[in-house]
């Protein structure tokens, strides 16, 4: 049964600085009757996302758990310091270095459970393995895992879509000036055929944590190998939440089922 905890007060908007510049971050405290030492869980968004894009899914998170939820606006994205310069090959393992231990480190969290969505989860999974030893616990939400087909063709409609100028101001409302940027970060840097042999698999041994892997069955960006692909090489025991009728967003098609599971699986979790 999902765990109902109330909120002591408002999120609270706060910064954090690191070497990519000035990153936005909101934190969800639960309520006084809350285990307060239990890890808090820090979100890693997506590749056009921020924390706006979360909608009310981290105060939800934080009611059904209990625990202090932390979301930031990666480098570039949100409110965050607007960057001009491509993301390098490397972004997504060099995240867990970069500006996952800068929030880290300035919000005085120790152990943690790292929470990511599509190439969020991704990130996560090198924060739980570089970190192996402070990650109570990894949760993702359509982690990608490897290029496949069906990831490149759904990003070549994705930008046929954005090819519409009013589908571009949709993005400005979440990223500003940083929105050509962002779909350009995303988009190109998944396109380009230096990028077709990337994959986490190497990361994965050094994740020794529990890990829960939701993946949509209808996920128009990647097909059910890519949760196959986590529970094949992690270190630690991997529990898939396979969602029919689900796409890329389980959290938003399916928010109801997806707290309920996350509050089980972290129950018995410090």
């Amino acid at each position: 049964m999902t765990r109902i905890a109330t909120l002591d007060h408002a999120p609270s908007d706060l910064w954090v600085r690191s070497a990519g510049g000035r990153i936005g971050v909101r934190r969800w405290l639960p309520g006084p009757a809350a285990n307060t030492e239990r890890a808090p869980i820090i979100l890693l968004h997506e590749s056009l996302g921020c924390i706006e894009q979360w909608r009310d899914f981290p105060a939800r998170l934080c009611q059904a758990t209990g625990r202090t939820v932390v979301a930031y606006d990666r480098p570039g994205f949100g409110r965050s310091e607007q960057l001009s310069a491509a993301p390098a090959a490397s972004f997504i393992e060099d995240e867990a270095d970069q500006a996952f231990a800068a929030v880290r480190e300035q919000l005085g969290i120790d152990a943690f459970v790292v929470l990511g969505h599509s190439v969020g989860g991704s990130m996560a999974v090198h924060c739980a393995a570089r970190f192996a030893g402070a990650c109570r616990a990894l949760i993702t939400l359509s982690a990608v895992t490897f290029v496949e087909p069906r990831t490149l063709e759904g990003i070549r409609q994705a930008k046929a879509w954005f090819a519409d100028a009013s589908q571009r101001e949709r993005l400005r409302r979440f990223h500003g000036e940083r929105s050509d940027w962002v779909l350009s970060a995303w988009i190109d840097t998944w396109l380009d055929p230096r990028f077709a042999a990337w994959s986490v698999a190497a990361a994965l041994p050094a994740v020794r944590c529990p890990a829960l892997v939701f993946h949509g069955c209808d996920d128009e960006f990647g097909s059910e190998r890519h949760p196959q692909l986590i529970e094949r090489h992690a270190g630690g025991p991997v529990e898939q939440a396979l969602l029919p009728g689900v796409g890329h967003v389980p959290h938003r098609e399916q928010p109801a089922e997806v707290l309920a599971r996350i509050a089980t699986f972290l129950a018995t979790i410090a």
